[in-house]
């Protein structure tokens, strides 16, 4: 598939900046029940205003669901949910702009007309949405593509028309099914820049999604789902936070008073130059007085370095074996 994605938009125009950080979403004890199946049990959420928020899990674990609840479009069957201070999210459509995992456009409607026609559904008069429609184009390198009938375009100038007009009317809270799916690396890249231009300029961004590099650039925040269930919602941080970063020291001297600073299951190499190779956690006091216990013990440091947990590790830690499994299993062109 050649993937266009476009790094035109038309800003937010959120009444709250990133400093007020009032919740745009709010979600308690959602559930949710297909013929009798637990799809969604007892989801909690809350989303600040103006800020980029994935939500994190394999194919089948409740992410679409959870989403098409918030949104209204279907029904918990219990639970509480708020979205932008409204209990009923479809009084506050005009408010939203939403791109599903299934991308779909009526195949003889133009590009131009495809945008004005969902802003129209959103409350923007048809009129204003042609003249936005076709800025928006122009600004994505598609102008030349106005007049033409969705079934005429390439599979990714379709997606980029079904994108611009989930943004035509201009929504405060934009909430984005598997936006990824389908596009390149260099396509990627530019919605990700165009979801960080929204959030700037206040609009709330809410993604689901299987690839968790994405959200580990993207996001201040996330929920990990995991069989309808949420472990983790939090900062990014706290998630990688919940794995004690990972030291890694090379000493000169074997041994020394210094190795009571390091903890008694340290693993322990020898390299073939002589040096002494050691791996563990780094304790809860800090590095600081790991370094001074080293120097003045005089282990003969050769280099040291701390790595943190990333957000896959996080995320393996977290939500189990299984749920990490079926996240890689489901690749990185598969939407759900």
């Amino acid at each position: 598939m050649d993937g266009s994605v476009s790094e035109a938009y038309t800003p937010g125009n959120s009444s709250s900046g990133q400093g007020d950080r009032t919740p745009a979403i709010e979600a308690r004890g959602l559930v949710k029940r297909f013929d009798g199946t637990l799809a969604v049990d007892g989801v909690d959420l809350t989303v600040p205003e103006g800020a980029i928020y994935g939500i994190l899990g394999p194919n089948g674990a409740g992410k679409t669901t959870t989403l098409r609840m918030l949104l209204g479009i279907i029904e918990p069957d219990a639970g509480l949910r708020r979205v932008l201070g409204h209990d009923r999210p479809h009084d506050i459509a005009r408010l939203i702009g939403y791109l599903p995992e299934e991308r779909g456009l009526y195949p003889s409607m133009r590009a131009d007309e495809a945008i004005a026609f969902m802003g129209a559904l959103r409350g923007l008069p048809l009129a204003e949405g042609r003249v936005r429609g076709r800025a928006m184009l122009e600004e994505a390198g598609l102008a030349h593509a106005a007049e033409r009938q969705i079934r005429q375009l390439s599979k990714g100038m379709a997606q980029t028309v079904q994108l611009l007009g989930t943004l035509v009317h201009r929504p405060r809270l934009v909430v984005l099914d598997e936006p990824f799916s389908g596009l390149d690396a260099i396509n990627q890249g530019k919605l990700e820049r165009m979801i960080r231009r929204l959030a700037e300029d206040g609009t709330t961004v809410i993604f689901s999604t299987h690839v968790i590099a994405h959200a580990e650039r993207l996001c201040q925040g996330i929920a990990i789902i995991a069989g309808g269930k949420v472990p983790f919602a939090g900062q990014v941080d706290e998630a990688r936070d919940r794995i004690p970063a990972q030291v890694s020291l090379e000493t000169r001297a074997p041994d020394g008073r210094w190795r009571a600073a390091l903890p008694a299951d340290a693993h322990h190499d020898i390299k073939a130059g002589g040096g002494h190779f050691w791996r563990f956690a780094l304790p809860d006091s800090g590095v600081e007085p790991l370094l001074r216990a080293l120097i003045e013990g005089e282990a003969g440091i050769l280099s040291l370095s701390i790595e943190r947990a990333g957000l896959h590790d996080a995320f393996v830690h977290i939500a189990g074996e299984a749920a990490a499994a079926a996240l890689n299993a489901d690749g990185p062109e598969t939407a759900r």
